[in-house]
């Protein structure tokens, strides 16, 4: 229960009341979360094959296999890739929401309507919004292609070649995730208040210096908020897009860029060496656990750099 007192801050009156409310959220995150993370990083311990049920403790062996051996510069390469990948996937996404936010925000006929049909593709599954850019990229009967060659008599190879694969899947990853980034912005945008604009406005001020110089600080708070977010999407969310749209390739011209498809993210470097291959399932664990290490040292960055530099209204 909660107490009855003329106190504005509300407390529970029973310390065991506050813990019952709070064992369904542990048991999810015991489950789901904390679980699985303990179990992977046992596994990465073991070669532990899948489908002949062998398991066998070898220590740092997979650890060390990672950067150092034949299987390390496969590795190496996915690592850099998803770094890369999604470098562009925050970069391009959270430009291109804040800038189609900003125009959604303008009162404007049929506003909600158009506000609507850009939140929906949030709605989608990964494999459905990869179904649907499949079919746009079709390279023979696909929409963009068939467009292309009625224009400019050509038609590009857009999932065979190597550079136009990865334009694709960073394309369909930000298009997929814009809605979500829209919706916090607009949310964000309503809330900006009017008279550092107006203000500026008097003094003449454009609209690049006004979005640089009160927009852009108004809005960080959101902005660090949706950067982890989003790079939490482009770790592991474009899985379902890059199994659809490439399955990890194609692979890159000879060179440092060979070892492996060239859209192949350590996300889908887990599964294709978990259950596919040599299905050692310990390998794979070791390479989740990198990429959890990835994980954290990102939002420590994040956290400790960018946090000091958003600006939130006093």
């Amino acid at each position: 229960m909660i107490s009855n007192g003329q106190d504005d801050n509300a407390i529970f009156s029973s310390r065991g009341l506050l813990l019952l409310f709070l064992v369904p959220t542990m048991l999810i995150l015991l489950v789901f979360l904390y679980f699985p993370a303990w179990h992977s990083i046992v596994l990465s311990f073991y070669r532990n094959n899948l489908f002949l049920g062998t398991r066998k403790f070898i220590g740092l062996e997979n650890f060390i296999n990672l950067f150092t051996g034949p299987l390390a510069p496969a590795f190496i390469q996915s690592f850099f890739q998803t770094l890369v990948l999604s470098g562009l996937i925050v970069a391009g996404g959270i430009s291109a929401s804040v800038f189609i936010a900003i125009q959604a925000n303008k009162k404007i006929r049929g506003g909600r309507i158009y506000r609507m049909l850009l939140i929906w593709p949030f709605a989608l599954s990964p494999a459905v919004a990869g179904t649907i850019f499949l079919f746009i990229f079709n390279p023979e009967v696909g929409i963009m292609n068939t467009m292309l060659d009625f224009l400019f008599s050509i038609k590009p190879r857009w999932l065979d070649s190597p550079y136009l694969a990865v334009m694709l899947v960073v394309f369909a990853a930000i298009w997929k995730n814009m809605g979500y980034n829209i919706v916090f912005y607009l949310a964000a945008l309503q809330n900006v208040p009017l008279d550092p604009l107006e203000a500026a406005d008097i003094d003449g001020a454009g609209s690049w210096l006004k979005f640089r110089r009160i927009l852009l600080p108004l809005l960080s708070p959101t902005t660090f908020f949706l950067v982890f977010t989003n790079l939490s999407y482009s770790f592991f969310e474009t899985f379902g897009l890059i199994d659809i749209l490439t399955t990890g390739g194609p692979v890159g011209p000879p060179g440092p860029l060979d070892n492996t498809g060239i859209t192949t993210t350590i996300m889908y470097k887990v599964f294709q060496d978990g259950f596919g291959g040599s299905s050692n399932m310990g390998f794979a664990a070791a390479e989740s656990v990198i990429l959890m290490i990835l994980v954290g040292l990102v939002a420590f960055f994040q956290f400790s750099y960018m946090g000091k530099r958003v600006h939130y209204q006093g």
